[in-house]
């Protein structure tokens, strides 16, 4: 491939990500004979383009990277798409998003012209168990299933961790070692942040202790002010309202009342609230109602206390699951 476009949402999983993908186009060669970097605010996609059409000097490739491509406009980028419509073999083109949306026309005519690679962690916990221990691996440190999920499950939606801790697990135990649950635990620190979904699933299930821990690690692994948690929870309950006295009895009734495509995210609605009921959706309602004021003051209570006070009663709403 000749063209490689590096997409993801975590800055620190795109960078580490950057930087093996440059050191394996380079290999054993002289890096300053080879690569081209632009970076920061300053440079415009002619002076990337006028070096990826650069033939070689005393090497057999050019290597040029491009960062935080996604500050362009689609307006901007045609010199960049005239160059992906006939790439330069010789050179080994590396975008970096950042800095923006990337605008689609630019992943569409990357795709075509070479590969575009997201470096997101998956989502479902079994894959991102997976995905923790070929992340391992690619730097030499073996873990078994256990130590795999438990470093997942600790940092969360924070794997931007990872790199960190693989870096000291390595210099710890040296390469190829395997390790287990219980050798990786002290290396792991603060626990992370967790998707927003997953803490309304725990209240939704009923889960109220779960629900709490997560809400606790959203706080303080992800610094997320009350505020923010409390902004979640209305979107999440309003959604449902919404549902209250339409009758929605499928998947697109569902996802037409709440204004949203079909999907995953309308059946999961739908079922909450048909477990709910309108008169549970209500008393949320005003739960929330409650705890926004006590936040503005109405009470004596701290804040974590209001938060830990509103997830306990709004995940006693629904049955247990």
């Amino acid at each position: 491939m000749a063209v490689h476009l590096l997409t993801g949402d975590d800055d620190s999983i795109l960078r580490n990500k950057a930087h093996d993908l440059v050191a394996h186009l380079v290999g054993d060669d002289d890096r300053s004979l080879l690569v081209d970097e632009f970076d920061g605010e300053e440079y415009e996609l002619r002076s990337v383009v006028d070096a990826a059409q650069t033939l070689p000097f005393l090497t057999d490739r050019r290597i040029v990277v491009a960062r935080d491509i996604g500050r362009f406009t689609t307006d901007e980028l045609g010199p960049l798409l005239g160059y992906l419509s006939d790439p330069l073999d010789t050179t080994q083109l590396v975008l970096i998003a950042g800095g923006g949306r990337l605008p689609k026309k630019l992943a569409d005519a990357v795709a075509a012209a070479g590969h575009v690679t997201d470096t997101n962690p998956p989502r479902k916990p079994g894959d991102r168990t997976a995905w923790v221990r070929g992340e391992a691996e690619l730097h030499g440190v073996r873990l078994d299933v256990a130590a795999a999920t438990r470093i997942a499950e600790q940092l969360g939606d924070d794997m931007g961790r990872l790199d960190g801790i693989v870096s000291v697990l390595r210099s710890t135990f040296g390469e190829g070692v395997r390790l287990t649950a219980s050798d990786v635990e002290p290396f792991l620190g603060e626990a992370g942040d967790v998707p927003p979904w997953d803490f309304t699933d725990a209240i939704d299930a009923g889960q109220t202790a779960k629900a709490l821990t997560m809400m606790s690690r959203m706080m303080n692994g992800g610094e997320r002010h009350p505020l923010q948690i409390m902004a979640i929870l209305h979107t999440h309950y309003v959604r449902l309202a919404r549902l209250d006295g339409v009758d929605a009895r499928s998947e697109r009734e569902a996802a037409e009342a709440m204004g949203i495509k079909p999907g995953f995210p309308a059946k999961k609605a739908l079922g909450n609230y048909q477990r709910l009921g309108g008169g549970g959706v209500k008393r949320a309602i005003g739960l929330l109602a409650a705890a926004d004021l006590d936040l503005r003051g109405a009470t004596d209570l701290d804040s974590e206390m209001v938060m830990e006070v509103l997830v306990a009663r709004l995940s006693r709403l629904s049955p247990r699951r």
